[in-house]
């Protein structure tokens, strides 16, 4: 093996990116999902502004075939996760680097249940996900976010699948009898954690914007009763952005596809949204949780983090701040004044409670939180944009993403962008919203005042210390239709624990106010039910709303078990989100209710203890885990399953699963039954247990 340490330092990488300038990447890829595996052949074109004696490109754990530049081989070192070129180049424009290569990704591409067995139905998918843990796990790339190219993949699939990938799909070609080729191709550079690939049993609606951008909406086979909910108001979301930011969408066309176990809400990939299946919903799941602000935060990042891209990650806030607030603005339109104005008090409370335990953050710094980047980034530039006015504040916003189009920037760019088009020197702003740990509350507080609802809202806040008789007649006020939604929630959080009969006449108005959220507010906050509320209670079963109706049967079952039978039977069928919180739930009652048809309770725990197993989604699993520690009722496979989990791919999954795993080795009879397991887990889970048994 050749050694070129020596000779590649760490100042020959960061100096590479002042060296070469990477220009089109093509790539020809194979997808093995059955085994994990990916390889392809690469081609590189570059252009060398200043002579080198080396190249190197980012690669997790790959083996080379074939590497060649300008056509000749060369000598290259393979580090395991960088891939040394051994050659001298003078400055010139047309050079290329030309490799085959294979790898296992161990993360980046993810590989959902190929090894399921073809009987069991499952959704048997493969997506990626660049940023964080970088694109070079499965293509050798540049994983510098200051590298962009121009990126045309042909990814090779089996046949009776649909691949999504960033670009323009230009043509699909049959190979063989199960095997298909897509060919995409890009016309703007992009930086390499944005690439994507997803394949799956998808079938899409096309749809146009305004403007004519070709967008289309992906879910799988059986999941098209999911469709217009989750997918509404993405044409208006399109639509109102293009207009709010005032730039012509920067891409060829805008996909979006919803997998398996992903590992956050989503990720913006340029034109390729990959987002979570878990924010699928039906017509009832909308209104308690949807996908209009993914939707259009992702949709956001398409002009700030792929048109314009951070230089260092200090200005992370350039993609996320920015992205939030824009998809709030989108929201706004949606939804209103009043759901703006609340988000922005949400969040404002939970960074002044941040900043008040003296843990607030520096907005332009490395390592910060998500809700300093996400979240004070939002209020920053809705200060700013009351500070400048809405004409400078677009005009400057406008001219950022042109001037530095394709590019990348830093937050002098875009400051500089608003003083020009504003008159104004910012430097009283960038020391209080960009350099100072301290959360702005009076700022933030003076600008929510704006709205006359947040006023009335702070109004009756104000009375959560008051006695129920000095407050009762302004209480009740608040509750005369139409109630506002965010007022009379609050109203119901103060009657908590209230059982006179005022509270009762004001749990009367809040029940008939035909509020959904109103009445999802006391299903929530009202410990125990009344027997004069009981029959008000008791329709909470029948609303429009699958959190409403968990926590009602939950409380209702728990209170009267002598009216169990009834509540299981007005329930039957139910199965709320794709998380199926309902029907777990509707079987952990029924097992636990052994006078409610006992015939079917072996049925029903296999239907419980099945949801454990590894090709349901992991929001599934969570369910039925946390359910059935709660009935004691863990069988062998459960625990196999279990086990599974705590190495899954999807950390909040894994985390989940570890703590759990620890509970339950605190009880000797799961104690045993796990070091009898142990020996035929596989080697991963094995040590784990292991480790897990002797500390």
């Amino acid at each position: 093996m050749l050694n070129f340490s020596g000779v590649f330092s760490q100042d020959s990488i960061s100096s590479q990116l002042r060296n070469l300038d990477f220009e089109n990447i093509n790539a020809s890829i194979v997808i093995v999902p059955e085994s994990g595996k990916v390889q392809g052949e690469v081609v590189y074109q570059f252009e060398v502004l200043n002579q080198v004696d080396s190249v190197y490109l980012d690669a997790q754990k790959m083996e080379f075939s074939e590497v060649k530049v300008n056509g000749k081989s060369i000598p290259t070192n393979n580090t395991g996760n960088v891939l040394w070129l051994k050659t001298k180049l003078k400055p010139s424009e047309a050079n290329e680097i030309r490799l085959s290569y294979s790898a296992k990704p161990q993360q980046a591409m993810y590989f959902i249940n190929w090894d399921v067995p073809e009987k069991i139905p499952a959704s048997r998918q493969v997506w990626t996900q660049g940023q964080g843990k970088n694109s070079s796990n499965w293509i050798p790339v540049i994983d510098n976010l200051n590298e962009k190219a121009v990126y045309d993949l042909s990814i090779d699939f089996k046949k009776d699948y649909e691949v999504i990938s960033n670009g323009e799909l230009a043509s699909v070609e049959t190979l063989n009898d199960s095997v298909s080729r897509w060919n995409f191709q890009m016309q703007k550079p992009m930086s390499s954690y944005l690439l994507a690939v997803a394949a799956g049993k998808f079938q899409k609606e096309e749809l146009k914007s305004a403007s004519g951008v070709p967008m289309e909406l992906y879910l799988e086979e059986d999941e098209d009763s999911l469709r217009e909910p989750s997918y509404r108001y993405s044409k208006e979301i399109f639509d109102f952005l293009e207009d709010e930011i005032g730039v012509p969408y920067p891409w060829q066309n805008y996909k979006q596809v919803p997998v398996q176990d992903f590992l956050y809400a989503g990720m913006e990939n340029t034109g390729a949204t990959i987002f979570s299946r878990a924010l699928l919903t039906d017509e009832v799941g909308f209104k308690d949780r949807n996908y209009v602000n993914v939707n259009a935060h992702e949709l956001a990042h398409q002009w700030f983090g792929n048109l314009v891209t951070q230089e260092a990650e200090e200005h992370h806030w350039l993609h996320e701040g920015f992205a939030t607030y824009y998809a709030l603005l989108a929201e706004k339109e949606i939804f209103g004044d009043n759901y703006y104005y609340w988000k922005l008090y949400e969040s404002a409370e939970r960074l002044k409670e941040l900043s008040d335990t003296g843990k607030g953050e520096v907005l332009m710094r490395k390592g910060g939180s998500s809700l300093t980047y996400y979240q004070k980034g939002a209020w920053a530039l809705h200060i700013l944009r009351e500070k400048v006015g809405d004409e400078a504040f677009k005009t400057a916003v406008r001219n950022y993403l042109e001037l530095y189009a394709y590019q990348n920037v830093n937050t002098d760019n875009f400051i500089a962008e608003v003083e020009r088009a504003s008159g104004q020197d910012l430097s009283g702003f960038i020391a209080d919203w960009l350099k100072q740990t301290a959360f702005q509350g009076t700022d933030a507080l003076n600008s929510l005042k704006q709205s006359e609802f947040i006023r009335n809202y702070l109004d009756i806040a104000a009375l959560r210390e008051s006695l129920l008789e000095q407050k009762s007649d302004l209480l009740r006020n608040a509750l005369q239709k139409p109630v506002n939604d965010y007022i009379g929630q609050e109203v119901v959080f103060q009657l908590a624990g209230e059982t006179s009969t005022e509270a009762f006449q004001l749990y009367k108005l809040a029940f008939q106010s035909e509020n959904i959220f109103v009445r999802q507010a006391i299903a929530l906050s009202m410990d125990e039910i009344p027997q004069q509320l009981k029959p008000d209670y008791e329709s909470l079963l029948h609303d429009e709303s699958w959190l409403t109706i968990e926590a009602a049967l939950t409380n209702l079952w728990m209170q009267f078990p002598q009216e169990n039978t009834r509540y299981l039977h007005e329930t039957r069928g139910l199965i709320g989100f794709t998380d199926r919180n309902l029907r777990i739930l509707w079987l952990t009652l029924n097992l636990a209710t052994p006078a409610f048809e006992p015939e079917k309770q072996q049925e029903n725990y296999m239907e419980l203890s099945g949801y454990t197993a590894p090709h349901f989604p992991f929001e599934v699993r969570k369910n039925a885990f946390g359910y059935l520690f709660q009935i004691n009722a863990f069988s062998d496979e459960n625990l196999r399953n279990l086990m599974e989990a705590t190495q899954h791919h999807n950390n909040q999954f894994r985390s989940f699963s570890r703590e759990l795993l620890s509970e339950l080795l605190k009880n000797p009879d799961y104690r045993r039954q796990l070091e009898m397991l142990n020996a035929n887990l596989p080697e991963q889970e094995r040590l784990y247990l292991l480790e897990k048994l002797e500390s």
